[in-house]
């Protein structure tokens, strides 16, 4: 079977820098690398046709004297010295998470760690539900939530009164072992102790070997004022203890803002609705119009000739801004002109000679689209 041009192989222009090479050749290598596609053999060769492609590619030598004479200018050269690959196999994938890579064909046993050293505890989430109002100005909330704490019987050893740890007979302490893989040996998490190096041959009756114990937790938190709806109040310390003295994780609170019956907000702009009669909107008024702050109440004028849907501005009266609450949005007030659905025999004929004197007509002519802006 003829060989494909090397270049095509790795899908690069043939002007491709290095850098873009080795970004191609790990995308191939991680699409077709024969663990991930276990009795593929189709999947295995175009595996190797890549890393032989970039085996000769990343070699400044090899690359000119490929440009220079194609396949035959390699002819008698000893065949392919993949070590360079393997040199270049850390480098080549720094960028990736191997640890995500791995568990998808190794069962999900690899885990990093570090033998016998300390980790840090995970990040909890706590998700919690406030008022519109209690996000607009801020306020004090306690909340409950359960977190890992480190065992008080044995300190966080794991281990039981007065006895230790042992060196792992699977590892022999390294925290790893070898496997091989196509052109690679890979190294994987000990799967007996979990990449510490060591195993507890007596496990604390507490917190059964863990190091670590469960309990309940209450405390009080400050909820700014100004926070959106998705936003996070982050605590750091507070969640799951570390390990053998690691420091423990954060507390992540997220917030989700409940709607209200009158406001509805955009930004740190306010927004309400307010009826009006239509005696109202063609004579004018003077409103009070309640405000965030439901306490006090802001006036608002209303000019005669007034129309439905027409929006007036509060200044300063919306919501505060987060981390700088003495500055505020503005409350944004639109004006809903009411009809009456029910009239006395004297507003209808009040309304019958208004018309009159208005010469409204029983035919009126359809308005100008430009005349509604």
């Amino acid at each position: 079977m003829a060989k494909r041009d090397y270049y095509e192989v790795l899908g690069v222009a043939r002007e491709a820098s290095r850098e873009e090479i080795k970004k191609a050749y790990r995308r191939l290598a991680v699409q077709y690398h024969p663990d991930r596609n276990p009795g593929d053999t189709e999947a295995e060769e175009s595996f190797k046709e890549a890393t032989e492609a970039y085996e000769v590619l990343a070699d400044e030598k090899k690359r000119q004297t490929y440009n220079q004479l194609g396949f035959a200018g390699l002819d008698g050269s000893g065949g392919h010295d993949f070590s360079s690959v393997f040199r270049d196999f850390e480098d080549i994938f720094g960028g990736f998470d191997f640890s995500g890579f791995f568990d998808s064909f190794l069962g999900g046993r690899t885990r990093r760690s570090s033998r016998g050293g300390s980790r840090r505890g995970a990040d909890l989430r706590y998700d919690l539900a406030i008022g519109f109002l209690d996000a607009a100005f801020g306020r004090k909330e306690e909340i409950s939530f359960t977190r890992h704490e480190t065992c008080e019987a044995c300190r966080g050893t794991g281990a039981d009164k007065g006895t230790g740890k042992s060196v792992c007979p699977h590892c022999r302490g390294s925290g790893q072992v070898r496997r091989s893989s196509g052109f690679f040996s890979i190294a994987t998490t000990c799967d007996q102790c979990g990449g510490a190096g060591e195993v507890i041959e007596h496990p604390c009756a507490v917190c059964g070997g863990r190091g670590l114990v469960q309990k309940a937790r209450k405390l009080k938190i400050t909820i700014p004022a100004g926070i959106e709806s998705g936003k996070r109040i982050s605590i750091p310390g507070q969640g799951d203890g570390g390990t053998v003295g690691g420091p423990a994780g954060d507390l992540y609170v997220y917030v989700a803002v409940q709607p209200h019956e009158f406001f509805e907000r955009n930004g740190n702009d306010a927004y309400c609705a307010v009826p009006i009669s239509i005696s109202q909107a063609a004579l004018g008024a003077e409103l009070l119009v309640r405000t965030l702050e439901e306490s006090r109440q802001a006036r608002l004028r209303i000019p005669p000739g007034t129309q439905h849907g027409k929006v007036f501005r509060l200044k300063g009266e919306g919501i505060p801004l987060l981390h700088s609450p003495e500055q505020r949005g503005d409350l944004y007030v639109k004006i809903l002109v009411q009809v009456p659905t029910r009239l006395s025999a004297k507003a209808k004929s009040l309304l019958a000679q208004l018309a009159e004197v208005n010469g409204e007509e029983a035919s009126p002519h359809p308005m100008r689209l430009s005349e509604l802006h």
